[in-house]
């Protein structure tokens, strides 16, 4: 499915030089549940960002489906990431100026989706994530969890091959995180991707694969 093959990434500024990533191999296979772990500031988001090809490697080669990705160009790259990955981020990233359903259509509108057809997918996401009473609700009137919920409606309404989550729940509280753990659960067991970077434990091991990262490297 994802093959990443002695990936590097560095970042640079003026003064410093800082390796977030050093000599990664990673397969994710199609159907697994991948949950990414280490402290802070280890490369777990990095690592998240390059398999979603929302960053390029300094070193290394990554794979989609068998392809090699050769170029990192927006232009080279945009289809492939808007049809093959969904994206659920911690801070949720909704538009507060825009109803619920709006929000989830966002991810058609960069295909050859008709308006009606955009209106009847993000319906079906927001029914599926249990949120169908609150499709003409605005962001700011819904608890997070609903929020996170919109997200992950967001996410699939693509039909996406993978979902990328990063810390998903970590501005949930216990019971709101939980609901999205079963939202994400059950969206893995339907045939969907998921590769999530979490601080919890308990969220982790619902996975079916743990990855730990450590200073810049996978550890067993």
């Amino acid at each position: 499915m994802i093959r990443l093959e002695n990936i590097s990434k560095t970042y640079q500024t003026d003064k410093v030089e800082t390796l977030a990533l050093k000599d990664i191999n990673l397969h994710v296979k199609k159907g697994e549940f991948v949950s990414i772990m280490g402290p802070s500031g280890c490369g777990k988001s990095t690592l998240l960002n390059l398999i979603g090809l929302l960053d390029t490697p300094g070193t290394g080669a990554i794979s989609v489906d068998g392809a090699r990705v050769t170029s990192y160009k927006d232009r080279d790259v945009a289809r492939l990431r808007n049809q093959t990955f969904g994206f659920i981020f911690q801070s949720f990233h909704l538009i507060n100026d825009l109803q619920v359903t709006d929000n989830v259509e966002l991810p058609l509108l960069y295909r050859k989706v008709s308006a009606g057809e955009r209106r009847k997918l993000a319906r079906e996401a927001l029914e599926r994530v249990g949120l169908g009473a609150r499709m003409d609700h605005y962001p700011n009137q819904l608890s997070g969890g609903q929020q996170q919920r919109v997200a992950i409606a967001r996410a699939m309404v693509g039909r996406p091959q993978v979902l990328l989550a990063d810390e998903p729940t970590g501005n949930l509280d216990s019971q709101m995180g939980a609901e999205v753990m079963d939202q994400l659960v059950k969206l893995n067991e339907e045939g969907t991707t998921v590769v999530m970077v979490t601080h919890d434990e308990r969220e982790a091991r619902r996975g079916s694969k743990i990855i730990r990262v450590f200073d810049g490297q996978l550890v067993a």
